[in-house]
């Protein structure tokens, strides 16, 4: 079956930066849109960025435009996070997922994807 693990967080002071990882087995990437969520203590999972299966395309909640960046390496079937001036807001898990089978080329909703991984911590603070 197809497995997703999340890698890269840790702990950083606000304006650092961290790349997180996603790695995929059991499962060719390349025609998936994938995605990364993320949840804090007392919150619900939210979206963060997206690469669209329609020529890896990224977008972006709000909160993080301008400072994360989403890209895909589809022959190592790997997807990256880059986290840039990261501020404590930012503290969470991240989680990637696995785009569901559909024609919605901007998924953002947690139900539309699948097969998330364990998450990796990610935590800002001085």
């Amino acid at each position: 079956q197809a497995q997703l693990v999340e890698s890269g967080g840790g702990w950083v002071q606000p304006g650092g930066s961290l790349r997180l990882s996603c790695v995929a087995s059991g499962v060719d990437i390349r025609p998936l849109t994938m995605a990364w969520f993320r949840q804090a203590p007392g919150k619900e999972r939210e979206f963060v960025a997206g690469t669209s299966k329609s020529g890896g395309i990224p977008y972006y909640a709000d909160r993080v435009q301008g400072r994360f960046a989403v890209s895909r390496d589809n022959a190592r079937n790997i997807v990256y996070l880059q986290m840039n001036n990261l501020k404590p807001e930012d503290t969470a898990v991240y989680f990637c997922g696995q785009g569901n089978p559909g024609f919605n080329i901007r998924p953002q909703k947690d139900y539309e994807f699948h097969n998330w991984g364990q998450g990796t911590q990610v935590t800002v603070s001085s």
